[in-house]
């Protein structure tokens, strides 16, 4: 792939085992050197307890430097648990990730946008909504689905 300047590349990361793969073929298919890859986190704000929320609810974290994304203290100021095998992240939101990752295109000026699918059959995704799918029709930029593997049915 040549290299197309310097592009933004967000991907979407919930630290489900899509959102790993999703990050995995980014970096294996997509970004190439001087690219710029944005890892944005969306908290639900079901599960939220931090005071970050209440500042940055309308714009999102601010870029966060990876190396400080390592340190515990970090983690809790944004409300965010340590995960060994995905310690990056870049910009945090609070809210309905359809949304707020549409809004992250928009703000954030993405090139496009990497997010895991999680396989649900039709009926879970009239339910429940698809992110992706939603995240397909409304972003202002290319979207990449990675599909996962197709949820149990147990």
């Amino acid at each position: 792939m040549a290299n197309a300047g310097c592009r933004r590349v967000g991907i979407a990361m919930d630290y489900s085992a899509t959102s790993k793969t999703a990050l995995g073929w980014a970096v294996n298919n997509l970004v190439e050197s001087g690219d710029e890859i944005i890892i944005i986190h969306v908290v639900s704000p079901k599960t939220d307890h931090s005071s970050n929320k209440q500042l940055f609810e309308d714009t999102g974290s601010p870029l966060i430097p990876l190396e400080e994304l390592r340190e515990a203290n970090v983690l809790k100021k944004y409300g965010l648990t340590h995960d060994a095998e995905a310690k990056v992240l870049a910009k945090i939101y609070w809210g309905d990730a359809r949304d707020k990752l549409c809004e992250a295109v928009e703000h954030m000026k993405l090139d496009s946008l990497v997010i895991g699918s999680r396989g649900l059959g039709a009926l879970k995704r009239v339910l429940l909504g698809s992110v992706s799918n939603y995240v397909v029709q409304n972003a202002t930029c290319p979207v990449t689905v990675v599909k996962g593997a197709p949820v149990s049915k147990h």
